[in-house]
């Protein structure tokens, strides 16, 4: 994290007094709530990057005192992918703003078929936040960054005045490898080509509705936020694979949308095929919401040839984050839509998303 001011604090006084429990509010010269101060490039700014984010983002790389980080040699072809998040709440079940954003950016460059290797973060944090929340949030980010095995290299914070953010927001920078030579992408997609999903839609964006207590509603459904890595990985041997996406924003029916409209056919998806978490289906019938089109933070959608989805269904079921993968549709070279083939044997379009029926969620 960039640190404007140089100045360490001195060692302590090595003294035969036992040293009091310290807390980050202890680290943050008493403060409970990040103030305009924290933003100021002074004190407590050097305290708040260097006692909070550095404490637990430390790595080879990470050095609070340098504008620049300097990268090993990478080989391959590079990735780089950019994202942000404003997801309220800031803690839900299943995850953080700050594990969320971890695997928002690995996710991009995963169903690329980039091996995820560097983050950057940016933290526009407002004046008022809970300094032990941030804590917990960015401690939640650095669990999530080592087990997806990625390192922040950099980044940089921001203080806005009370009322001119909600509560803090996230943006990061991601830098991946892939194999040269290695091409996946909709211009790879063909005719009869099949549709898979690695586990079930809409647990993201149910999840973190049913946290905001709306409606009445509450619930304990966990999101699926998650590293993808090794769903990805598990895929690249095929050379059947096309094409990998992670349906977050606007789900599963955005991303046949974009199919659709790239190679100018038809997807066809198989209603009783699509695994659909029981929870999730009841709250989209009480509340009138279309799972499709919710957000899945931890599944993958990937196109295969036909001749290889089995295979590679069985690929994804050997591992723990695949074991409720399944093919749902295929791809038509007839007129581009998207159709759901219903569970009474009917059909109907799926039409491409106009209104946020959850915003905020990613």
């Amino acid at each position: 994290m960039k640190n404007e001011k140089q100045q360490l604090n001195a060692p302590s006084k090595i003294t035969g007094e036992v040293s009091p429990v310290k807390t980050i509010e202890h680290e943050l010269s008493g403060a409970r709530f990040i103030t305009l101060a924290h933003g100021n490039g002074g004190r407590f700014m050097r305290e708040l990057i260097d006692g909070l984010f550095a404490r637990h983002l430390a790595n080879p790389l990470l050095n609070t005192q340098t504008d620049a980080s300097l990268l090993p040699e990478i080989a391959g072809d590079i990735m780089v992918t950019t994202d942000g998040f404003t997801v309220q709440p800031l803690e839900f079940p299943g995850g953080t703003i700050g594990s969320l954003a971890v695997h928002g950016t690995v996710n991009d460059l995963a169903v690329s078929g980039a091996k995820p290797l560097y983050l950057t973060l940016n933290a526009f944090i407002e004046e008022g936040l809970e300094i032990a929340q941030l804590d917990r949030i960015v401690a939640s980010l650095a669990s999530a960054a080592t087990e997806a095995g990625v390192c922040v290299v950099a980044g940089d914070t921001k203080v806005l005045p009370r009322g001119e953010g909600g509560g803090l927001y996230l943006a990061t920078t991601g830098v991946g490898v892939k194999s040269t030579g290695l091409q996946l992408g909709m211009g790879q997609i063909q005719e009869g080509d099949a549709i898979l999903v690695s586990g079930p839609v809409g647990d993201h964006g149910i999840a973190v509705m049913l946290a905001r207590e709306q409606f009445g509603l509450r619930g304990d459904l966990l999101s699926d936020s998650a590293s993808v890595i090794s769903l990805t990985q598990s895929l690249l041997g095929l050379k059947g694979l096309r094409f990998m996406r992670d349906p977050t924003r606007g789900g599963l029916a955005t991303v046949a949308h974009e199919i659709s409209r790239a190679t100018g056919m038809s997807v066809h998806l198989n209603e009783t095929a699509i695994p659909v978490r029981d929870p999730v289906r009841s709250v989209c019938d009480m509340l009138g919401y279309d799972p499709y089109y919710l957000a899945c933070e931890g599944r993958v959608v990937a196109v295969v040839d036909k001749e290889q989805m089995a295979e590679a269904l069985a690929l994804w079921r050997a591992l723990p984050e695949g074991r409720e993968s399944s093919a749902i549709g295929y791809v038509l070279g007839d007129v581009s839509h998207v159709i759901l083939h219903t569970e009474l044997g009917g059909e109907r379009l799926l039409e491409e998303l106009e209104d946020d029926p959850l915003p905020r969620i990613c």
